[in-house]
């Protein structure tokens, strides 16, 4: 019982004082010691719905993974090779399948509008800044099937949830604009401030680009990557313009179920409900006069 319940604790808590140090370390940096006309900034209502999201997501997040324990380990049962996590190569395979699993849960959170309802609270601020990364969605249910594939590949349970807080910790430290390009080799390889901020980019040459956790290189292989040019417009392509926690986490549900009760065909709601955001089903055009209508 003791074991299962060390597997349990989760990283990110104990990051978490570290994190709050470091925005208000970068707080200090923009207001104190001189703000940058090309760095947005903080905002203090902005900054408190990012903790006040980031605080709920902890809590639920702390239950979620007593079921993806549970789970991983009813799978991993099944896995036709184990591997020992005492050897450092089962280190390694287990960091680049949980990149690779991110990679494809993070670009089909961009592209299948049930799964963005969910993701589209951590783009929904217009700052980019250290607390951006403490805004976090309250229903990682979705992630459940995707994690699932490296427990039936035969990575330890307790590995997965580990490898999951290590690449959420690294991720807190893209979150900046006070950091520019680092040297080229980092860039090409691991993702960095300057790949993510293009990722929080609403400007339509930034949109759905750079997925990566901690490696780029699945975007350079999938063609997902994008550089930074100009500055990023942050936020969503059409902002939501509120501090409330409830509407910040939940508002695309709703207007999912709005767009599925007032559409009028099975494939239009369907579309609504798994096509990418913003989808809207085929309008028919009129045939011209005179024109043979089949």
């Amino acid at each position: 019982m003791t074991e299962f319940l060390a597997h349990l604790r989760d990283p990110v808590l104990f990051a978490t004082p570290v994190f709050l140090l470091f925005v208000a370390v970068e707080v200090l940096a923009v207001h104190v010691l001189g703000h940058d006309d090309n760095v947005v900034g903080y905002s203090a209502k902005d900054t408190r719905t990012s903790m006040a999201m980031g605080t709920g997501a902890l809590v639920v997040n702390g239950f979620f993974r007593v079921v993806m324990l549970f789970v991983f380990a009813a799978i991993y049962e099944f896995a036709p090779v184990k591997w020992d996590p005492r050897d450092w190569w089962t280190w390694v395979i287990m960091l680049l399948g949980q990149e690779l699993v991110f990679y494809a849960y993070h670009r089909a959170s961009h592209r299948v509008r049930l799964l963005w309802a969910g993701h589209q609270v951590h783009h929904s601020s217009e700052h980019y800044n250290f607390s951006t990364a403490l805004r976090q969605k309250w229903t990682p249910y979705f992630q459940l099937p995707f994690w699932s594939i490296l427990a039936f590949a035969g990575i330890p349970p307790w590995m997965i949830l580990t490898g999951l807080s290590i690449d959420l910790v690294y991720q807190f430290f893209v979150h900046t604009e006070k950091i520019g390009k680092l040297p080229r080799w980092f860039e090409y390889v691991f993702n960095t401030p300057s790949h993510h901020r293009v990722h929080h980019g609403s400007d339509a040459e930034y949109l759905d680009a750079n997925y990566g956790g901690i490696l780029i290189i699945w975007d350079r292989m999938f063609r997902s990557f994008v550089p930074e040019g100009k500055r990023p417009t942050y936020g969503l392509t059409k902002n939501i313009k509120t501090y409330n926690l409830l509407k910040v986490g939940f508002h695309e549900y709703g207007s999912i179920m709005r767009d599925v009760r007032a559409a009028h065909t099975w494939r239009a709601r369907l579309g609504y409900v798994f096509g990418p955001p913003g989808w809207e089903p085929a309008v028919a055009t009129a045939a011209p006069t005179g024109a043979l209508v089949r």
